[in-house]
């Protein structure tokens, strides 16, 4: 009679609502719609945003394609260096591309947090904890990939449009350029993501170091090998500039990953001691990842 009474206080408590947090599939799906509802809201104001705004962003846009000038005595927006417009809705699309990757941007938080709100209470606490460092770290690094690409696409833009024959007039498209841009961006942020998948792994127990040590070798080839596939430009420079960083973040991955391993080894097993008939202690073990 007292569980009975206890079950009907926590009933009148919360009521529709399960005493552990628990929601049905409808429930998922109406939480699941009104994040997106939040979502869409947020990225259509910061469309706006990005619309007031537009002008200077599209000059931050398009000033590596202006540093990549194939002659020394032609500026960008003369004939054969600038960017040019097909259609007739073209320039409107254009105004609403930018402004929809602005406000991507701009709103990232928002929609991150839309994004963590909806998965957090299904994950133990520990798992929170793990996945606070992982978004933590992996925003810097996607951003210091993202911004040695903006740097360095110049390079690459000024080494493409070199290859014209003489002769010819080359007319890049808006939709082109920003085809390459983005590709850039996302490229090199992809890029320094490297590390953190890695230690992604190891946490799961995929990968251990001694596996990354016979693959050592492969991996810094791979590394080059993506840094020359992502830079167009054939000089060594450029390439360095994106393999060098990556090559740094993954030995200091490949030392957490050792410290990390050594600290599994030497923790003692749950089995020791006990004999082959003997349960071993799990309750101690799943207290401590109750969720939160």
């Amino acid at each position: 009679m007292a569980k009975l009474a206890d079950s009907v206080s926590r009933i009148r408590q919360s009521p529709g609502r399960d005493p552990d947090g628990r929601m049905t599939l409808i429930e998922h799906v109406r939480e699941l719609r009104n994040r997106l509802v939040k979502v869409a809201i947020a990225i259509i104001a910061g469309m706006g945003i990005g619309l007031v705004f537009w002008k200077p962003i599209w000059n931050t846009i398009q000033r590596p394609f202006c540093a990549a000038m194939i002659s020394e005595h032609a500026r960008c927006g003369t004939l054969g260096h600038t960017l040019i417009i097909n259609g007739v809705f073209d320039p409107f699309m254009l105004r609403i591309k930018v402004a929809f990757f602005a406000g991507l941007v701009i709103t990232s938080p928002v929609w991150l947090y839309q994004l963590w709100a909806f998965i957090a209470p299904g994950l133990y606490r520990r798992e929170k904890r793990w996945t606070y460092a992982f978004v933590g770290t992996a925003a810097p690094l996607f951003v210091a990939g993202a911004g040695i690409a903006y740097f360095a696409m110049s390079r690459g833009l000024k080494y493409l449009l070199g290859l014209t024959p003489s002769g010819v007039i080359i007319l890049p498209t808006v939709d082109t350029y920003l085809g390459y841009f983005v590709g850039m961006l996302f490229g090199f942020g992809l890029a320094f993501e490297l590390p953190l998948a890695l230690l992604i792994l190891n946490m799961a127990g995929i990968l251990t170091h001694e596996r990354i040590k016979k693959w050592r070798r492969m991996m810094i080839f791979g590394v080059f090998l993506f840094a020359g596939i992502a830079s167009p430009s054939p000089d060594p420079a450029t390439m360095l500039l994106l393999a060098a960083p990556c090559l740094v973040l993954v030995e200091i991955a490949e030392v957490i990953i050792w410290a990390n391993d050594r600290r599994r080894a030497n923790r003692p097993s749950m089995y020791d001691g006990l004999s082959d008939n003997e349960l071993a202690p799990l309750d101690d073990h799943i207290g401590s990842d109750d969720p939160a």
